[in-house]
C-alpha cells in the first residue's frame, strides 16, 4: 500500500510546521504574482505569524503576507516535525509583501 503525502491549504497549516508548497489552484495572475515574491510550485515554507485571517510565511530569508483568500488557494504538502522549519529559525528579513498586493480576492 502506497502512502500519498497529506495535501492541506496554506490556511490550515500549523505554525512553524515546515511543508512543501505543491499547488497553486489559481489562475495564470496569481502563479506569476507569486513567483516575483519567491513562491512557486516546490517552494519550502512555513507560518511564522497568523494576523487575523491572514498569515505571514517564511520561505528562504524572505517573509511573505498573504490574506486569507490566497492561503485558501495554495495548497501544501506538510513535511517532518523533525526536520525543523528552516525558515523560521532565521532571524533575517530581506522582503514583506501584503497579500492583498496579489490582485486576488477571497
Amino acid at each position: 500500500m502506497s502512502h500519498q503525502p497529506q495535501l492541506i491549504p496554506l490556511s490550515d497549516l500549523p505554525h512553524e510546521t515546515p511543508a512543501r508548497l505543491t499547488e497553486i489552484r489559481g489562475g495564470r495572475h496569481l502563479t506569476r504574482r507569486l513567483l516575483a515574491l519567491g513562491l512557486r510550485q516546490g517552494s519550502s515554507l512555513c507560518v511564522v505569524q497568523r494576523r487575523g485571517q491572514g498569515l505571514v510565511l517564511a520561505s528562504g530569508e524572505a517573509r511573505i503576507a498573504v490574506g486569507a483568500g490566497i492561503a485558501e488557494k495554495l495548497w501544501v504538502t506538510p513535511e517532518a516535525p523533525e526536520a525543523g522549519c528552516a525558515p523560521c529559525e532565521s532571524d533575517e528579513v530581506e522582503q514583506v509583501a501584503d497579500g492583498s498586493h496579489l490582485g486576488v480576492t477571497s
